[in-house]
């Protein structure tokens, strides 16, 4: 074990001052949004933290930034009984409910100055923390209000609730707050959905409902709650503050996060608070659903006291609802770039949050069948922030017998072309490759250095090809002409020279290059030479079974049905057909078939995030698949490495969360060589 750099008598006070300064970077970035160094140096913090109390267990305390995510998962949680109930709130639905509020307020006041709290009604779920000697103890679901469930060790990670108030409070204090998922992190959470083909979540308050309960804390940590801490209580459950204002303060700058808030001396404050709010929630980095009022002194809180629900001296005003009822008057269907088609519903239009809605998405046929929607069918759909309207559910009182059953089309509904839907996946696609609806993408895929190597092609003439007609296929790319090019906006004649140079030169590329040019659904530059070298040329690979391509290793059912699929197409063979006849060399080379492969990396798959400052990420790719390993687009339990670089995001979260090895560049280019 490496030396250390340092006196070991000073390590108590080497390992202090390395959690004070990762406290302070963890409230910098989680809590004030202004980090001061990047997430590597914080990483490398960290590292030297667990290595000084992996060599000294002595010295691990629980309010340590490395005890934020747990080891091994927890069985259950074990209920635990508030001292002070967690009651719910009293709902507003309009600012005349609002000036009531005020008017019972004023009342219980006795002419006696008053004034209000408005904060952000944040949309999650609420939290007690209780500390004990400014160190977190325990963290408690609110449960049915009187009993919740210590969920302490999930509590734990998430870094915007600090382990050790800065300052020494008093011996006993209780913070509670609203833990939630931020946009972009629900947004994220449900694409990794979606990748690993299970269900959605339905809303950024239900997946932090269901994280909270996670009994693998490492899960937890890898969704990325936040919270936003709304009250506070000393020991015997007494307010320390005589004001809420003045509670907020202190909860600010003892480390957490508080929410946008208001001090105001009169309702109508508080309305134009409401008002303000509701224009600015769409900008929110989360979701909120309206705003909470509570009477400013915490006197006066006591005094009002509480009904067996709810305080006398709190309301929750709601913004209008972002649901509504429609009626599916059809169900179209969408064909993306890489040929998935999304069914749309087409809805009566209606005015929701703020706009009228007349689509929702559908996502694929699995959803429409678990949600069971018919043409004619009356439904609840939901819109929130920037995201896409969706359908909630179908009101089945309102079925009237004449709806209509939507059946997935077995043809493109853009070009015509062949529908495959392999088994165990959820999204149908198109597999023609002269498809306009994925024309443009396949175009720059074909050209791209790993396939035809055709570098002058660029999005910009792609698109001029496109739109001026002169590409409907790759095979068009080898008819064009010098004049043609030059032509076309911002090619002048050497330029057009050159890409015709190049296009020429593309026809030598061989088998295993126009194999994986041609986009075959789950034919990577791997499984492309695998097939090259196995069936040697593309007319013997176009007549194979799928029971042949299943039984060669390495390939399995998924790509056999998927290269099956992409025969079957008669447009497909017919470009097969075109491009042979424009001079591409549709059979293996010699050097292809006599090429020597390293199988360094046989049966390991590797998954690459983060920018890598020497290779780029297709290079990286090569030289994996050349030493026979396979890249996959996501993590899972199968994943054997991750290399990870600067930026890297939620690919690098799962990995630590499933347990999966993860390298840098260096790392990675040592087992290179």
């Amino acid at each position: 074990m490496a030396t250390l750099p340092f006196d070991t008598t000073d390590l108590g006070r080497e390992v202090g001052r390395l959690r004070d300064e990762l406290r302070r970077h963890e409230e910098l970035y989680y809590v004030r949004d202004s980090p001061e160094i990047s997430d590597a140096e914080y990483d490398a913090l960290l590292r030297r933290l667990q290595q000084l109390e992996e060599q000294h267990p002595e010295l691990v305390t629980p309010d340590s930034p490395t005890q934020r995510v747990g080891g091994r998962p927890a069985e259950g949680f074990a209920e635990y009984v508030h001292h002070r109930p967690m009651l719910s709130l009293d709902n507003s639905y309009n600012l005349e409910d609002l000036r009531a509020f005020d008017e019972r307020c004023r009342r219980l006041a006795d002419n006696r100055r008053l004034e209000y709290v408005a904060e952000l009604k944040i949309d999650g779920l609420s939290i007690s923390l209780h500390y004990q000697d400014g160190v977190l103890a325990r963290g408690v679901t609110r449960g049915d209000g009187r009993r919740g469930e210590d969920v302490t060790q999930n509590v734990r990670t998430i870094k915007s609730i600090p382990l050790k108030f800065r300052e020494a409070g008093a011996a006993e204090l209780e913070v509670r707050g609203e833990a939630y998922l931020s946009r972009k992190n629900f947004e994220r959470l449900n694409a990794e959905q979606d990748e690993a083909e299970r269900t959605r979540f339905a809303n950024p308050r239900n997946a932090a409902a269901g994280t909270i309960r996670q009994h693998d804390s490492r899960i937890v940590h890898a969704r990325r709650l936040d919270l936003f801490a709304y009250d506070v209580f000393a020991a015997e459950d007494r307010k320390p503050f005589a004001s809420h204002w003045e509670a907020l303060e202190w909860l600010a700058g003892a480390g957490f996060r508080v929410s946008p808030r208001a001090l105001c001396p009169t309702v109508e404050e508080v309305i134009a608070f409401c008002n303000k709010m509701e224009t600015e929630r769409d900008q929110l980095a989360y979701e909120i659903d309206g705003v909470v009022v509570k009477v400013n002194s915490t006197a006066l809180q006591e005094e009002f006291g509480a009904t067996n629900k709810s305080p006398r001296w709190a309301i929750a005003y709601k913004y209008p609802a972002r649901q509504a009822t429609t009626q599916v008057h059809d169900i179209i269907v969408q064909v993306g770039r890489t040929g998935a088609l999304t069914p749309v519903a087409i809805l009566e239009p209606v005015q929701l949050a703020g706009t009228t809605v007349a689509r929702a998405t559908l996502h694929n046929e699995d959803e429409i069948k678990r949600l069971d929607v018919r043409l004619g069918d009356w439904v609840l759909i939901e819109k929130s922030g920037e995201i896409i309207p969706k359908i909630l559910q179908v009101v089945h009182a309102k079925r009237t017998g004449a709806e209509q059953v939507f059946e997935m089309p077995r043809q493109c509904p853009v070009c015509g072309g062949l529908v495959s839907r392999p088994e165990g996946e959820v999204v149908s696609r198109c597999v023609a490759a002269d498809c306009p609806a994925q024309l443009k993408a396949q175009l720059l895929h074909f050209a791209s250095r790993r396939a035809m190597r055709i570098e002058g092609l660029g999005e910009a003439l792609a698109e001029q090809l496109i739109e001026k007609q002169m590409a409907r296929d790759y095979a068009d790319l080898y008819s064009l002409t010098p004049e043609q090019i030059a032509g076309l906006e911002r090619k002048a004649e050497k330029s057009a020279a050159n890409l015709m140079a190049q296009i020429e030169a593309s026809k030598e590329r061989g088998l295993t290059a126009l194999l994986f040019g041609l986009d075959i659904r789950h034919v990577g530059e791997r499984t492309a030479g695998i097939l090259a070298r196995h069936f040697r040329s593309l007319d013997n690979l176009s007549r194979a079974t799928i029971e042949e391509l299943d039984a060669i290793p390495e390939i399995g059912l998924t790509v056999a049905q998927s290269v099956r699929d992409w025969f079957d197409d008669a447009g497909n063979l017919a470009l097969c057909e075109r491009l042979r006849a424009a001079g591409i060399k549709t059979e293996l080379a010699g050097g292809e078939a006599n090429e020597t492969r390293d199988e360094k990396f046989a049966n390991l798959t590797f998954v690459l995030t983060g920018k890598l400052e020497t290779l780029t990420r297709d290079e990286a790719a090569t030289l994996i698949e050349v030493r026979g390993g396979r890249v996959s687009s996501s993590v899972s339990k199968k994943t054997d490495y991750v290399v990870a670089g600067d930026d890297a995001g939620s690919k690098l979260d799962k990995a630590r969360a499933l347990g999966v090895q993860v390298i840098d560049e260096e790392q990675f280019k040592e087992m290179l060589d």
